[in-house]
This record gives C-alpha cells, structure tokens and sequence, in this order.
C-alpha cells in the first residue's frame, strides 16, 4: 500500500463523514433543535 492508496483510502473516507453529517443535519426530526440553538446567541440573560 503505498502513499496514493491511503489518499485515497482518506479522501473517501472524509467523503463518507461529510455525507453523513449533512445528511443528520438537514432530517426534519433535529431541525428545532437546531432552530433553538441558531437563537442561543440573540436571547438576553
């Protein structure tokens, strides 16, 4: 296995995360969790 091959091996692999995350970001069943916590920064003590 040489240098290319675990660039490769890497590259998917980061593909793979990327595609997971975004895909658990954009499911209806988190977005008011998420709607919440994108407010967090504008609510006052």
């Amino acid at each position: 296995m040489d240098i290319n091959t675990l660039r490769i091996v890497a590259t998917v692999l980061s593909f793979i995360v990327f595609i997971g995350i975004a895909v658990w970001v954009w499911r209806n069943r988190k977005s008011s969790d998420f709607k919440e916590a994108a407010n967090l920064p504008f609510k006052e003590d």
